[in-house]
């Protein structure tokens, strides 16, 4: 059989370590090869399959919880699994705009506001 363990185990391809994420709402789990093989995204893997679960089923996997910027002013927000992109995002759609951006995660008490930056 093509692919069976025992062929792999005699295969000069090295072992690969393929991240997983599980979900107790969908109580699945899946690995995240379409991620590193189809989509490139690279360690960049967990984020995707996280933003696109979420937009799929209206939650996120088990222990992500993500940064969201939102404006105060027009309907524009992001969502990130790292602090410096949604920072990023907040502190330029501020400079651009002049409106001021919420910025905040599960673990923090208070938002961060982000105005434009004066010259």
């Amino acid at each position: 059989m093509a692919g069976s363990d025992d062929e792999r185990a005699d295969s000069t391809e090295p072992p690969r370590n393929v991240p997983s994420v599980s979900c107790a709402r969908c109580d699945d789990e899946w690995t995240l090869e379409y991620e590193l093989d189809e989509l490139t995204v690279g360690n960049r893997a967990l984020e995707a399959f996280a933003l696109d679960h979420h937009q799929h089923t209206g939650h996120f996997p088990d222990d992500v919880s993500p940064w969201v910027a939102d404006c105060e002013r027009c309907p524009e927000s992001v969502m990130r699994l790292e602090e410096a992109g949604v920072t990023r995002w907040a502190r330029t759609h501020a400079r651009h705009t002049g409106h001021r951006v919420r910025v905040d995660h599960a673990d923090r008490e208070e938002p961060t506001v982000v105005d434009r930056e004066r010259d």
